[in-house]
């Protein structure tokens, strides 16, 4: 065989073994997990080069703020490693051709123009004597370069090598972009299912807010202590302040949080809604943070918090004051750091959330007692609002015993068109110990009962002259809801029990009950039998 003939069949074999490589490699990476491209990039990198006699392969890519950088490198021993600097201010020439999609290739750096006179004292700097280079082409738009280089000595890129390896840039190539692809799909089905999460907690806030509003008449009065309360919402709604209700049960605190938010810059998204007392300790704080699936046992799905559904608008905590000590202290965390931490994880969430809160104890005492943080306190009693019992603000009664007249009337098909000027006198003098809460109730068994298109209303008892007359807020309530029960033969629930009349959910009387100690008596044996 003579020289030309050994030649042809050098050239053949070493065809043989790159396209053998070439086919392996295209093998290998189909179907290829993303997390496992950079491991198999650089293998693949350091298989060429042995296959090709070449000394380095570098793989650059842009950045997530679109700057290019060397991210994948392989290199013989005692060669010096890619650069950590983004590519551009070392190879600006360079940079310019591949964004172009076009190809590099120089046998010697003296080969380079004139204008790549910064990528030549590069490739001197870093050892290059010959390098090809291809842009990573992705629909015809360069995603990235591959280069491959010698150090040790110079050497030609004929043609049929520059070929070989361009083959070796498409399959990369088609590997990153089928990553980013995958990566683009997890990052928007992500977004979707957080978004469907978030929307998932809104309307099961919504529901309860229908619930809660359900009945409820505008704010309505004209008294000079509302007067007083609505200038407190027009001061302290365009602010991110947080605000504190202060009142007793039934006064409307409900919907003076509404006007604080529909008045604030957050009004065009809905506010979140808790019943701190409604939820069992052992559930508020996967209510109000959220958990992760497996949490703790019965945690069968992953649950978005309260915190992150109101994020961007407004969290209203009714009766603040139920909260456990271990919730508090998360509370006071997420006001100071305004972020949050899903029950089971350790990942901040960050949220954008306003609270207003409510309650009708005593937070100074509560403090003094030791059942409210004191820094929660300070943290919340930013802006502090006291609404007015349904006594101190006589003068609004008819107004509001019109409104639910209405309300009720047409709810229920009736045509009401009077009342009496002494039962109207009547009931703006009883004392209202549930306020308007207990006013609604009152005439809307009033409307069911009625016959006519006059409305007589039952005035509630008033307490007797031998008892108690303290005007303690708690002292108030129990004795409201005790007269209540006693009312309904102590029947909570259903209809005309005290849970309706009372106008609360069954499970926050029975809350009520325990916190004020109020216990169904014990009937004596043998009397009356």
């Amino acid at each position: 065989m003579n020289s030309r003939e050994e030649t042809l069949q050098a050239e053949l074999e070493e065809r043989i073994r790159f396209e053998t490589l070439l086919a392996d490699l295209s093998a290998r990476f189909v179907g290829l997990p993303a997390e496992a491209l950079d491991r198999e990039i650089e293998e693949a990198q350091r298989r060429i080069c042995e296959t090709v006699g070449l000394d380095r392969s570098t793989l650059g890519q842009p950045s997530k703020e679109g700057v290019p950088q060397f991210t994948h490198a392989w290199a013989i021993p005692g060669c010096m490693p890619a650069p950590h600097s983004p590519a551009a201010p070392l190879f600006p020439w360079a940079t310019q051709q591949i964004q172009g999609g076009h190809t590099i290739r120089f046998s010697s750096v003296e080969e380079l123009p004139p204008e790549a006179a910064m990528d030549k004292e590069t490739f001197r700097r870093v050892g290059t004597k010959s390098c090809v280079c291809f842009p990573l082409l992705v629909g015809g738009k360069a995603m990235g370069a591959l280069s491959f280089g010698t150090v040790k000595a110079e050497r030609q890129w004929p043609d049929e090598l520059v070929n070989r390896l361009r083959l070796v840039a498409e399959v990369f190539a088609s590997a990153l972009a089928r990553r980013a692809s995958e990566e683009a799909l997890q990052n928007a089905l992500e977004t979707v299912e957080a978004l469907k999460e978030r929307l998932q907690a809104e309307n099961v806030s919504l529901r309860q807010d229908l619930q809660l509003l359900d009945g409820h008449p505008e704010i309505l009065g004209q008294s000079t202590a509302l007067r007083d309360v609505l200038a407190q919402v027009e001061q302290v709604a365009a602010t991110e302040a947080s605000v504190i209700l202060l009142g007793e049960t039934g006064t409307g605190k409900e919907l003076i949080a509404s006007a604080i938010h529909d008045l604030s810059a957050r009004r065009n998204r809905r506010m979140i809604r808790v019943n701190c007392a409604a939820i069992p300790s052992t559930l508020i704080e996967s209510e109000l943070f959220g958990r992760e699936k497996g949490a703790y046992t019965g945690a069968l799905t992953k649950q978005v918090g309260r915190f992150e559904a109101a994020d961007g608008s407004t969290l209203f905590l009714d009766e603040i004051g139920e909260l456990p000590p271990e919730v508090q202290v998360k509370l006071l965390r997420v006001l100071q750091e305004k972020q949050i931490e899903r029950l089971g994880s350790s990942m901040p969430i960050p949220v954008d959330v306003r609270i207003i809160a409510a309650t009708n104890v005593d937070l100074e005492a509560a403090v003094q007692k030791g059942k409210i943080r004191q820094d929660l306190y300070y943290r919340l009693n930013v802006f502090p609002i006291t609404v007015p019992p349904l006594r101190d603000r006589p003068q609004d009664i008819p107004l509001l015993i019109h409104a639910f007249i209405d309300q009720f009337s047409r709810a229920m098909g009736k045509t009401i068109t009077s009342i009496s000027r002494s039962n109207l006198d009547a009931l703006q003098h009883y004392p209202w110990p549930g306020n308007v809460r207990e006013l609604r109730n009152v005439i809307e068994r009033a409307v069911i009962l009625a016959r006519g298109p006059r409305l007589s209303v039952e005035v509630p008892s008033v307490q007797p002259a031998g008892a108690p007359t303290s005007s303690a807020i708690e002292d108030v309530e129990r004795a409201h809801i005790v007269r209540t029960l006693e009312r309904t033969g102590w029947r909570l629930q259903g209809k005309g029990g005290a849970a309706e009349l009372l106008g609360l959910k069954r499970t926050t009387l029975q809350s009520r009950m325990a916190k004020l100690g109020i216990r169904r008596p014990t009937p004596e044996h043998g009397v009356g039998t």
